[in-house]
This record gives structure tokens, C-alpha cells and sequence, in this order.
């Protein structure tokens, strides 16, 4: 159990270093590149919620 809080902890300081640094750093996107991304968001959500629901009918 120990091991497990370790790697978590690690973990979360890790995306708390890493997530700023590459928000400030990365390159930004155009607006045609987020446009284009913009718009297959909602369907693969919507996709992954419904296999997700599929699956735990299955289960």
C-alpha cells in the first residue's frame, strides 16, 4: 500500500511541475488547428461514453 501512495504522490508532482511548464513552453496551435480539433471532441466523447456504457452491460 505504501508503494502505491508513493507512486501517486510522484505522480502528482509530477503533472504539477510538468503541466505549467509545458503550457508555457509547447507551441501553440492556430486557430484552424484548434477548429479542426474543436469539432471532433463531442463525438469522441460521446463515442467512448457509449462504449463504455456497452461494456458494463456486458460485464
Amino acid at each position: 500500500m505504501a508503494n502505491l501512495l508513493t507512486i501517486l504522490a510522484i505522480l502528482f508532482i509530477a503533472l504539477m511541475v510538468l503541466v505549467p511548464l509545458i503550457e508555457r513552453f509547447g507551441p501553440q496551435p492556430s486557430p484552424e488547428q484548434q477548429s479542426k480539433i474543436r469539432r471532433w471532441i463531442l463525438p469522441l466523447v460521446g463515442l467512448s461514453l457509449a462504449l463504455a456504457l456497452f461494456k458494463s452491460f456486458m460485464d
